[in-house]
């Protein structure tokens, strides 16, 4: 089972159309991923590398290994950019942290640095883009690499 925020909010932001609240610095090192969250009360939102914004949303997981039972991944997700305001799609890290327990596995994911969730983001979109660019090619280059049996099998 995936856990969400366990403060009850509901991850998206939410705080009203057009609302602005002030950053409240008292709530946490706006550096980290968890304490940029607290401090200006909505998840973090990066620019990939292909243009598309990105909202962030801290998730656990039951890892299935008995040193490490929990742990932590990111969601990222990406806003479409043309129209209605709405997700189109979504990337995921593998687990990034590991504990014990639920909470503590919250908390360290909570405190990567900024910098090393954007990098995990620009990972995740070059992987995306690499694995479409080997699907992109015209036809008969995958007809032909289909007809070329190098194995020497007839």
């Amino acid at each position: 089972m995936i856990h969400g925020p366990a403060d009850g909010h509901d991850g998206a932001g939410h705080t009203g159309r057009g609302q602005f609240k002030p950053p409240d610095h008292s709530r946490g090192d706006e550096n980290t991923i968890g304490g940029y969250a607290a401090v200006h009360d909505r998840p973090a939102a990066f620019e990939g590398a292909d243009g598309y914004s990105y909202s962030v949303e801290l998730l656990t997981a039951e890892t299935g290994n008995v040193r490490a039972p929990w742990g932590g991944f990111i969601l990222f997700i990406r806003w479409a950019r043309i129209g209605a305001q709405s997700p189109e799609g979504h990337l995921e890290t593998d687990f990034l942290v590991t504990a014990d327990d639920e909470s503590s596995a919250r908390r360290a994911l909570g405190a990567l640095p900024l910098d090393r969730v954007k990098a995990a983001l620009d990972d995740l979109v070059a992987s995306r883009a690499d694995a479409e660019r080997s699907y992109d090619r015209p036809w008969w280059d995958a007809m032909r690499d289909e007809g070329d049996d190098s194995s020497g099998a007839t």
